[in-house]
């Protein structure tokens, strides 16, 4: 599969789309482990990029990953705006060479936005964090086998953890048994880049 702009363009809006109808099951989530407010933060980082699309229409890829990462770094609050902030620019850095991407540059450019998350959240595996999600999505996409059922199962797998990082992480064992929120809200992330 070829990644135009176009297609990125039409993945984040999709992305959007979901954040937007279930920024509630996110903050639900996140109400027992942390703050109660990842589905809003979230909401207002994705409205805050459409916004700025509108404005000022991206030129390119690393235009449009360096669009979303503005808006996440200005518009969401707590550790998910630095976090997917990160992400992005990491993604807009790594796809400034192409005008389009096969799956396995698309693969090497979200690598880079897993690596910008452990960097900036001094994240490792099994933590309870996005990165749960973000690096095996990442691996599976390099062997072209990213599946729903699999993304719902790394997200479903924070459940099983205690939490290293982040608010979450003063709860010690107490935080197992629930799914962390931004692990949620990347599996959005990459079941709407599959679809």
């Amino acid at each position: 599969m070829n990644y135009t702009m176009e297609t990125i363009e039409a993945w984040l809006d999709r992305f959007t789309e979901v954040i937007e109808q279930n920024k509630q099951v996110l903050s639900d989530l996140d109400t027992p482990i942390g703050d109660g407010d990842h589905g809003n933060n979230m909401a207002r980082g994705v409205k805050a990029y459409q916004e700025a699309k509108e404005k000022k229409a991206p030129e390119s890829i690393a235009d449009v990953f360096k669009t979303m990462a503005m808006a996440m770094i200005s518009k969401v609050g707590g550790a998910s705006g630095p976090l997917y902030g990160s992400a992005f620019m990491a993604m807009a850095q790594a796809s400034k060479a192409y005008e389009t991407l096969d799956t396995a540059e698309l693969a090497a450019v979200l690598e880079a936005g897993a690596l910008g998350i452990k960097k900036r959240g001094k994240a490792e595996l099994e933590e309870k964090t996005m990165l749960d999600v973000w690096w095996p999505c990442v691996e599976e996409l390099k062997e072209n086998q990213l599946t729903e059922e699999k993304i719902t199962a790394y997200v479903h797998h924070t459940k099983e953890l205690v939490a290293k990082k982040g608010r979450a992480s003063y709860l010690g064992e107490r935080a197992i048994g629930h799914i962390d929120p931004g692990a949620q809200s990347s599996g959005y992330l990459f079941e709407t880049l599959i679809k």
